[in-house]
This record gives structure tokens, sequence and C-alpha cells, in this order.
């Protein structure tokens, strides 16, 4: 993570509700190919793991939290903790696994 970078999100930040036990945030943007996926891998993962919410950003809407953040490209994603603080970050199309492992790390 960059310089600048906050210790924690918070859901007024998002623009949802934070999930009880974590948080994946996506960065997309309207004509991204691999946010359609990444849309679909994350909200997967989500309705498998209880107390996780899935929240997609718009990033030409929000362009103070993506240079807040420093995300360069879409899709960008974020795992938060229960807290709101970001724990694990990945740019282009996750993997399912890869989401599942992040998750691991953010859920004590």
């Amino acid at each position: 993570m960059g310089p600048g970078t906050p210790g924690a999100l918070t859901s007024d930040e998002i623009g949802a509700d934070l999930g009880v036990r974590a948080t994946l945030v996506q960065f997309s943007s309207a004509f991204c190919q691999p946010c359609r996926a990444t849309r679909r891998v994350l909200g997967e993962v989500a309705g498998m793991v209880d107390g996780v919410a899935h929240v997609e950003i718009d990033a030409e809407s929000r362009l103070d939290l993506v240079r807040r953040l420093d995300v360069a490209g879409t899709p960008t994603v974020l795992v938060l903790d229960a807290g709101g603080r970001i724990v694990g970050r990945a740019g282009g199309q996750p993997r399912k696994a890869d989401v599942i492992a992040a998750l691991g790390r953010a859920v004590p």
C-alpha cells in the first residue's frame, strides 16, 4: 500500500455497510471486461462465507478514493477486516481460491 493509505475505511466512504466479518471492495469501471467476472467471483465468495460483504465501487465516480488508495487500474480488490482495515489487495481478475485464502487472513 502506498503512502497516505488509511488505516481503515468506513461504511460512509465505501457507500455500503461493512461485512460483520470482512468486506470485499471492488473498484470497477464501465467498460472493464474483467470487472464483470470479478463481480461474479466476489459475489459467489461473499455468498459462501457468512458475514462477508461484497461492495463494488465505480472508480470513475469515486476519484477521491481512487487517488487516496492508489488504485492504478480496474478491477482492483481490497480485502477489509471487520473493522474496515485493509488487510489484502489485488489487481486484475482474482481466482476464487485466492479470494478465499485472502479472507482466511482477514477473518480471525
